[in-house]
């Protein structure tokens, strides 16, 4: 099943992207969440599909998550110490 999706970048820490419903984008989204996140500043809107190929995360994930509790929060990679 499909979802219209809208994701959001956190201008506080490089990676970090918020996954959420386009047409309710913050209803779900924990007050906590968004200071932590910063003001959001939208990237792009998308049909998200169980199929579809994201860059670092997997779509089933995602989609399962915004389903259960109207977002996905998408982490920075883990730096690795040389």
């Amino acid at each position: 099943m499909s979802m219209l999706c809208s994701v959001y970048r956190s201008p506080l820490q490089e990676g970090m992207y918020l996954y959420v419903p386009k047409n309710e984008p913050f209803a779900e989204v924990p007050e906590s969440l968004l200071q932590r996140f910063g003001t959001p500043g939208h990237v792009l809107d998308l049909t998200l599909t169980p199929e579809q190929k994201l860059a670092r995360a997997d779509a089933r994930q995602v989609l399962l998550s915004i389903r259960q509790q109207g977002y996905y929060l998408q982490l920075p990679p883990k730096q690795v110490a040389w």
